[in-house]
């Protein structure tokens, strides 16, 4: 009998990174025995540490040997050393492009026993995804600046938006909807009123491409109506799709509604290539080998790399064991004051498996 295995690369990364990163490697392990596949695993050094010895972020040799895996494992981006945006940009936002991770896909759901700020919401309240455009926008970076430092000085930022990475973006949304087979319909978040050059180009893809998805409700909402929504009655969403700023922005507000940056996790995906899944919480510099930073976003970042991967019992088994470990176990999702370490939870979680 030939077992299935999958070629991963890991980027533990930088601050708490390692550490969480070795929690979801070994939750992933126990899944594998228990589902009959197997993991290839290759480490990169990817992050500040590196850099600081070598000045080398990613070479073309780093990227030549990524594109060898099917899929990426990352702990966390980011380090006090190193002025902020050298490394986000050199890595991560750098690997988004050039892997064409053209999907963000942000799972925002309420577990029983976690704390949501949202009052008389619970667990079936707090249930939608967020699709986001990972490689357009305003983060394409054109644009510039003209007499820096004078009064004079004029910032132009530039969102770039083409037919094909927008219909591209909102087909996957589609499908995804389809496939979660829960509310069947899919939001789209925008500005058209003010945006009439960008959003009207989604807006108009959006509509077109829903003709041919007729079990699937079209819907439409102003970015800053969808914030007040997801606040109000969080229970209206199902699927949202949007564009990367707006994306960016909203996926914050619903790792908040979930529990906060300890649970929430996130793939950036290209369906037909590499993708690369990650804990959505910084590198925690402060916390680094003390063994109380929460794991289970990294753990919920490996779950969802099984899922696209299309290990769907192994990924399901995942999150239930996570959802019984915050029910039950877990005093906190807080670093310190879970009432387990670090290593506690992915062996917690592993038991459960």
């Amino acid at each position: 009998m030939n077992i299935k295995t999958y070629q991963i690369g890991v980027i533990p990364g930088d601050g708490t990174g390692p550490e969480v990163v070795a929690e979801s490697i070994k939750v992933l392990q126990a899944a594998s025995r228990k589902f009959g596949f197997s993991l290839n695993l290759e480490y990169f050094d990817f992050g500040g540490e590196r850099y600081l010895k070598t000045g080398e972020i990613l070479s073309e040799e780093d990227v030549a040997r990524v594109k060898t895996k099917q899929a990426l494992l990352l702990g966390a981006i980011g380090h006090p050393d190193v002025k902020a945006g050298i490394l986000e940009k050199g890595i991560l936002l750098n690997l988004r492009f050039i892997l064409d991770q053209y999907i963000n896909l942000r799972p925002v759901k309420l577990y029983e026993g976690v704390e949501t700020p949202l009052k008389d919401k619970g667990p079936e309240d707090i249930d939608f995804v967020v699709v986001r455009e990972n490689t357009e926008g305003l983060y394409v970076g054109a644009g510039g600046i003209l007499k820096r430092g004078t009064p004079d000085e004029v910032a132009i930022q530039e969102s770039i938006n083409t037919r094909k990475g927008v219909e591209r973006c909102i087909r996957f949304a589609f499908e995804y909807t389809r496939k979660r087979n829960k509310g069947k319909k899919l939001t789209l978040c925008g500005k058209t009123n003010v945006l009439t050059f960008a959003f009207d180009l989604w807006e108009r893809t959006f509509y077109e491409v829903a003709r041919e998805y007729p079990d699937i409700e079209p819907d439409y909402a102003h970015v800053d109506a969808t914030c007040m929504w997801m606040v109000k009655n969080p229970e209206f969403f199902d699927v949202i799709v949007t564009d990367n700023i707006f994306g960016d922005i909203i996926t914050d507000l619903g790792a908040v509604l979930q529990g906060g940056m300890g649970i929430a996790a996130g793939g950036n995906i290209n369906p037909a290539g590499v993708s690369m899944y990650e804990p959505i919480g910084g590198s925690a510099p402060k916390y680094t080998g003390k063994n109380v930073i929460n794991p289970i976003a990294a753990i919920a970042a490996g779950q969802l790399m099984l899922e696209q991967l299309g290990e769907e019992k192994a990924a399901a088994a995942i999150e239930q064991a996570i959802m019984k470990a915050v029910r039950d176990d877990l005093k906190s999702l807080s670093a310190g004051k879970m009432g387990y370490g670090t290593r506690e939870v992915g062996d917690l979680i592993v038991s459960y498996l």
